[in-house]
């Protein structure tokens, strides 16, 4: 696939020194590593590898990519290697996407809160889905769920809400049959979602008893007791949106879905379309139009533009992929296999995996594997005491045995 011409790391590259500069004070240390992360990312200060072809005697130098979780370059090849481990997991039944979406106020809310509430929406969604799944007039079965939270619209404003992917079924209480829900339907919506409004409220009351949460701006009223509690029975009486969409075809159609959605970022380079001194401009998707989604452009200054998507930095160490149920236990996941005579997986590498794990740079010619000649350290070391020494230095590998 050819690189995009306009990346977002031009725009942090240009403009980002200003940005911070301006919002001295108001930046975070894991924003200003991720501005920094994107900006080094594939380029001569993190070092790389000299290449060469064997085979039609190319050459090439491949920088190093700095791997970072909110970069738009780095997320392939990590969507990859998370697929290939979950191709074990899938068992031989529909497959079912529920979305579940915080409300405006409770996002502006969850902004200022991000581990407590991102974490509370883990929580109360996957909690959700089991008590409701476990109700004998509904499956009467224990389920598993892999989430995905996503922190975006696509015009890149802050809109919290978690993509679950379901298989259509479970393990009964007895732990003696295997029961699937009916013919394209999972579970009722609107029974998910008065659940999910009630838990979510809960532990919002159980958090701010415990003065776990912060209140800034706007909501800086809510530290009052007296407000916080009317404020959280106008939640309790607005409708909260649970979505269920019409199960896949297939586990292949459930891999491809994952491939795109769980290794995600705000913005990715491709919608990218122009970047000047005044605005960034990249194409967004409609949802207003009722029965179809319109495609159009936006133009956002660029400062604007960085700071949309800082909205979406993630708190340190928080994870924003998570296993609940039977997806989350081998033993169970073993279990539904026996219930439903399914052999569990023999898992033989491909030959595609196996070159990009023994030869992971392939040539742009002829496709063929490519050696490492020499390795060019990056022009700082982190974690290690600066040294003036080390810096640019390249180290030619003997290809003599």
């Amino acid at each position: 696939m050819p690189r995009p011409s306009l990346e977002v790391a031009d725009v942090f590259r240009f403009y980002g020194e200003q940005y911070k500069a301006i919002q001295q004070g108001h930046l975070s240390l894991n924003q200003l590593k991720v501005m920094s992360a994107i900006t080094r990312c594939r380029s001569a200060q993190l070092g790389g590898h000299q290449l060469h072809c064997p085979q039609c005697d190319t050459n090439l130098i491949a920088y190093n990519s700095c791997r970072n979780r909110h970069c738009p370059k780095c997320q392939s090849s990590a969507a990859k290697r998370w697929l290939t481990a979950r191709q074990t997991q899938l068992i031989p039944v529909d497959y079912y996407h529920v979305v579940f979406t915080l409300p405006a106020a409770i996002s502006q809310l969850a902004f200022y809160n991000k581990a407590e509430l991102y974490g509370l929406l883990f929580s109360t969604a996957s909690q959700t889905l089991t008590t409701i799944a476990q109700d004998p007039k509904h499956l009467g079965a224990d389920i598993g769920t892999t989430m995905v939270l996503h922190t975006w619209g696509s015009a890149m404003t802050h809109h919290p809400h978690v993509h679950c992917i379901v298989p259509g079924g479970g393990i009964s209480t007895d732990k003696q049959h295997w029961r699937a829900c009916k013919k394209g339907f999972f579970l009722p919506v609107k029974v998910l979602s008065r659940l999910f409004r009630r838990l979510f409220v809960t532990g919002l009351r159980q958090r701010f008893a415990e003065r776990r949460l912060q209140f800034h701006g706007e909501l800086d009223g809510l530290s009052e007791s007296v407000q916080f509690d009317t404020w959280c029975a106008e939640q309790q009486h607005r409708e909260w949106v649970v979505y269920a969409k019409r199960p896949f075809a297939g586990p292949e159609a459930v891999l491809a879905y994952l491939s795109r959605y769980t290794h995600r970022v705000a913005i990715a380079n491709s919608r990218l379309r122009e970047i000047n001194d005044q605005y960034v401009s990249f194409t967004y998707k409609d949802y207003r139009l009722k029965g179809r989604t319109k495609h159009k452009e936006m133009q956002l200054n660029t400062h604007e533009f960085i700071r949309r998507f800082m909205l979406h930095v993630l708190p340190s160490g928080f994870h924003r992929i998570r296993h609940y149920g039977l997806l989350a236990s081998h033993a169970k996941l073993a279990l539904a296999r026996q219930l439903l005579n399914v052999p569990a997986p023999d898992v033989i590498p491909t030959v595609e995996s196996v070159v990009e794990e023994n030869a992971p740079f392939q040539c742009r010619q002829c496709h063929q594997p490519m050696v490492i000649v020499a390795i060019t350290l990056p022009a700082y070391l982190p974690r290690a005491p600066p040294s003036v020494s080390n810096r640019n230095e390249t180290f030619t590998l003997s290809t003599q045995h």
